[in-house]
């Protein structure tokens, strides 16, 4: 997907009725103009128009950029469940 990234945003909930603190994850997929976003980068979203059928988010800013080693380990986590080809 070209000029486009996935940005996973982690929460915390209590469980009604077991009282356990649950991590849960929600994806939004966020237009980048530039491709300046890579992986394990912090971002900051906004909100806009519908882009596409499932982008209605924009890259405003980098906050942090992801080191070596971090995206190096997120590249190998995400071929051991398949979800890259290298």
């Amino acid at each position: 997907m070209d000029k486009t990234v996935v940005v996973a945003v982690d929460y915390w909930r209590r469980h009604p009725l077991y009282k356990k603190t649950v991590r849960r994850t929600s994806k939004f997929y966020a237009h980048d103009e530039y491709n300046l976003c890579r992986i394990g980068d912090l971002v900051l979203i906004e909100e806009t128009r519908p882009i596409s059928k499932l982008k209605r988010w924009v890259v405003r800013q980098i906050l942090e950029r992801a080191t070596p080693e971090v995206q190096a380990e997120l590249i190998e986590e995400r071929e051991r469940e398949g979800e890259v080809e290298a």
